[in-house]
């Protein structure tokens, strides 16, 4: 198969979806990886789509992409290098005796698996979380009551609205960032996000840059609820106007530089 043909390939994937993993282009081209970062590369350059961390990106200014919400096994091992960066620095943000609420999700995720020998109170709503947590954690852990939804892989009861718990910080992640704000495709994580919304001080989005050009079909929250945002380097100038506008303070996790010593134990868990 020629270069041409791989881009052609590469390209008419991302017309059906916004971002394809190095991974997802090595099975559908049967290809090596390193075949694959060059034509990532070739493609970046001559402008027809971007690179990111994990992948490659439809280019700024392509049309958006109303998709339907990815399965957590999907997700997990999507931009990778970009969430445990993501992840390392809002650990940073939790001070030793803090209240905090970890939400689901595969960047919420890599948080929690950092802050679990830590001081602090966690309640979660995530079950691949909450076992993790359970088994290997010596922190204080509060779990979300009700029925176990395997997709998107949360515990949550629908007749209980907003918990009876309070936290400083409400980490949160999304499928999709717009103007408008927080989007999602799964009706259930809409309702839930927003319960959790109410029950903290300030909600720190952690996001990487992808979830710019992926744009679902129901909004969550607006931009001026969001405190903060942890995102990767592949913020673009315009994406971040648009979040500074609404007055969200951005913090750049720089992936190339993510320390994984912590993380070393964990190559196998998402």
């Amino acid at each position: 198969m020629s270069d041409a043909d791989r881009h052609r390939i590469i390209m008419d994937l991302l017309r059906e979806r916004p971002f394809a993993s190095v991974r997802d282009l090595q099975e559908r081209l049967g290809v090596s990886a390193a075949t694959i970062r060059r034509d990532i590369d070739k493609l970046d350059e001559i402008g027809k789509a971007r690179k990111v961390y994990g992948g490659i990106s439809a280019s700024e200014g392509a049309s958006t992409h109303r998709i339907a919400a990815r399965s957590y096994d999907e997700n997990r091992d999507i931009a990778v290098e970009a969430k445990r960066a993501i992840a390392e620095m809002a650990a940073s943000m939790v001070r030793d005796g803090d209240s905090i609420i970890v939400h689901a999700g595969s960047t919420c995720y890599q948080l929690g698996l950092l802050l679990a020998r830590r001081n602090v109170r966690i309640y979660t709503n995530s079950m691949p979380l909450a076992a993790y947590l359970g088994e290997n954690g010596t922190c204080q852990l509060t779990l979300a009551g009700g029925d176990l939804y395997r997709e998107p892989r949360i515990i949550h009861d629908a007749t209980a609205g907003a918990p009876n718990f309070f936290a400083s910080r409400f980490f949160v992640g999304t499928q999709g960032i717009a103007g408008e704000g927080l989007l999602e495709s799964h009706p259930l994580l809409v309702k839930v996000i927003s319960e959790l919304a109410s029950c903290a001080d300030e909600i720190v989005l952690l996001a990487d840059s992808r979830k710019m050009s992926i744009q679902p079909r129901n909004l969550v929250l607006p931009l001026s609820r969001i405190g903060t945002i942890v995102i990767d380097d592949g913020l673009s100038d315009a994406n971040a106007k648009m979040l500074e506008d609404a007055g969200v303070t951005i913090l750049i996790a720089n992936a190339g530089a993510a320390v994984t010593a912590g993380l070393s134990g964990h190559g196998g868990t998402q």
